[in-house]
């Protein structure tokens, strides 16, 4: 059985709605699945998983959480090529420059991603949440 980790930040709830969207698409597809707040995860348990989706809103401009979520991934990003890869994320602002940047920084890092991230403005409607479940499921 896949080992999927979710593994987010969220400000307003909207991030944290997609994440158990991701996790739910996961779980349906057969795996085992544990979703993590970003202060909970580090390289350790990185390596125990399969699949793991990563979920972040924009903050400021149009960056990652700075406090708990971006010095997560940093620590993780060197430990985690080789794996099945995912991003998500709500933003309110903008037009989507923090994902396309997050993009290309898993790239530059040896980081390939398993499936097209998934982005909602502001509240996921349904579009978006049926695109978190396709990219649990991506994951397994």
């Amino acid at each position: 059985m896949s080992k999927v980790a979710v593994v987010f930040w969220s400000g307003t709830g909207n991030t944290q709605t997609m994440a158990e969207a991701v996790a739910d698409g996961a779980k349906g597809a057969g795996a085992e699945v544990t979703v993590y707040g970003a202060s909970e995860f580090n390289t350790d348990l990185a390596a125990q998983f399969d699949g793991i989706a990563f979920g972040c809103p924009a903050m400021g401009a149009e960056t990652l959480e700075e406090d708990e979520f971006e010095p997560m991934f940093q620590a993780v990003e060197g430990a985690i090529g080789g794996k099945k890869v995912a991003l998500f994320g709500s933003f309110g602002w903008g037009d989507g420059t923090w994902m396309r940047e997050w993009e290309e920084r898993c790239g530059s890092n040896g980081i390939t991603l398993a499936t097209e991230s998934v982005m909602a403005n502001e509240t996921p409607g349904s579009a978006e949440l049926d695109a978190c479940k396709a990219l649990g499921a991506a994951l397994v």
